[in-house]
């Protein structure tokens, strides 16, 4: 480090707390401020946001989300230093970015980052940095302290990368749970599939996340909690035109919104409540008996789709008649399988994949939980061809 900054650090949480730390190790003069009243040992503590940056050259901001960057920003606007720096670290829509750069003016540096408190504690942050030619050379050395610059070409790009970035980690948690459940499935000892994964792809984070994923008890604190990682992918979701299934698989996820992220890949299997519908369905394609595809839809079901090139929209009764009640003759070949189950509530959707032949079918259903149980209310499919 070159330069040593009075640095006000707007926001103790987790993240702004070991931050704030790094930065006075690093022998820059640091002043926090938190609304929760946190204390963070070493730090001296501010009565409010004013008076943190009353002296600071440099005000980095760690804060939840795009709201309290705004209230924040507001609260200090007459009593930052004329020229003074605002770091801002926060997760926000890519809009609130570009907004926030503009409001704020030439001093301000969009700066989200990559990795979590123990990322911040060695240094090793990823920082995907944005700001005006002579603003972001000022911040290196507070940047630096903290981790690798990445420079943005603005802070709408910025705050974008770093929701692209976090879409790739819950995709992982989430890939992380299905091997964990495939495992438990087979009946295959946790650690041992532990051990097994953090030797493949996702090696990595199985490493960082087993002290959460094994038979011992959890660490009580969260590295990254799963409110906020839901809190970034609607952020994604509604600025993208693109589906995000990550979103609403996080959201469907039952845990504590402050527990570790981890928590996604240790979510249980879809009840067995939820998969008996479909399972009858399959022994309906195995049998021929139609008896079991009452048993699965609901008697008002409807099953659509295109046949010989024509849609067709039949009631369950129709369906039930395609079918003569014994096995098709080439039934030890055809296989069939359970794709997804998303459970929202007392409504889940499911795919399926059935291989009848030399057809192939994918079979998309609307299910309802009834008094009687979960039954299939509709049927959508397509025949690849």
């Amino acid at each position: 480090m070159t330069t040593a900054h009075t640095v006000a650090v707007l926001g103790l949480g987790r993240m702004g707390g070991a931050m704030a730390a790094r930065l006075a190790a690093e022998g820059h003069d640091v002043t926090g401020w938190t609304r929760s009243g946190r204390s963070v040992p070493g730090i001296t503590a501010a009565a409010d946001p004013a008076a943190a940056v009353a002296d600071a050259d440099t005000v980095l901001l760690a804060l939840f989300d795009g709201q309290a960057c705004y209230q924040v920003l507001d609260a200090v606007s007459g009593a930052l230093r004329p020229g003074a720096l605002v770091l801002n670290t926060a997760t926000v829509a890519p809009a609130e970015a570009a907004d926030l750069a503009r409001r704020t003016g030439p001093a301000y540096v969009h700066a989200p980052v990559l990795g979590s408190v123990p990322a911040v504690a060695s240094g090793t942050l990823r920082i995907l940095a944005a700001g005006e030619p002579d603003a972001l050379p000022r911040a290196r050395p507070v940047l630096d302290a903290l981790g690798t610059v990445h420079p943005a070409a603005d802070a709408r790009t910025a705050a974008a990368l770093k929701l692209v970035a976090n879409a790739g980690l819950a995709g992982a948690v989430l890939a992380l749970g299905e091997c964990l459940r495939q495992g438990d499935a087979l009946g295959l000892p946790r650690e041992e599939v532990l051990d097994v994964l953090e030797r493949g792809q996702l090696g990595g984070l199985t490493a960082r996340k087993r002290p959460f994923l094994g038979s011992r008890p959890a660490p009580a604190t969260a590295d990254f909690t799963l409110a906020a990682l839901a809190k970034d992918m609607d952020l994604l979701a509604a600025a993208s035109p693109a589906p995000l299934p990550a979103a609403s698989a996080l959201a469907a996820t039952p845990a504590a919104p402050g527990a570790d992220i981890a928590a996604a890949a240790t979510a249980p299997a879809a009840d067995e409540a939820v998969l008996a519908p479909l399972r009858a369905y399959a022994r309906g394609h195995a049998t021929g008996d139609p008896e079991h595809f009452r048993t699965a839809f609901l008697p008002t079901a409807h099953v659509e789709g295109l046949r010989d090139g024509k849609f067709v929209s039949w009631t369950l009764e129709d369906y039930c008649a395609l079918f003569p009640g014994r096995p098709a003759p080439d039934e030890a070949s055809r296989t069939r399988r359970i794709d997804s189950v998303d459970v929202h509530g007392s409504a889940a959707t499911a795919r399926m994949t059935l291989v009848h032949g030399p057809d192939r079918f994918t079979d998309v259903f609307l299910l309802v939980r009834t008094d009687d149980g979960w039954r299939i209310a509709n049927k959508a499919y397509h025949r690849h061809t």
